[in-house]
């Protein structure tokens, strides 16, 4: 296996990761956003309501979204595996 064949596959598993967090890290983002402006609003500062939100928001995102986030997770290992034979050469 070459460096240019590791690189690749570094290059790939980084990209798979960034597009499977990237839902849940835009949505904890939002939430965090729209929580804080409306504590400032009305000038509630209580700091478990931003915490309890964002933490629902992304579950209920992760719970949407985790047939794609298998379905993707399945294809890279199955790409993976297949090409394995052609890398260890």
């Amino acid at each position: 296996m070459n460096e240019q064949i590791i690189m690749q596959l570094g290059r790939d598993t980084l990209a798979v990761t960034a597009m499977l967090t990237a839902p849940l890290l835009l949505v904890a983002v939002v939430v965090g956003l729209l929580v804080s402006v409306v504590q400032t609003v009305t000038s509630v500062q209580e700091q478990t309501l931003t915490f309890v939100v964002k933490v629902g928001a992304v579950l209920i995102t992760l719970a949407l979204l985790m047939p794609w986030m298998l379905q993707t997770i399945c294809q890279y290992t199955a790409t993976l595996l297949t090409n394995l034979a052609k890398l260890s050469m």
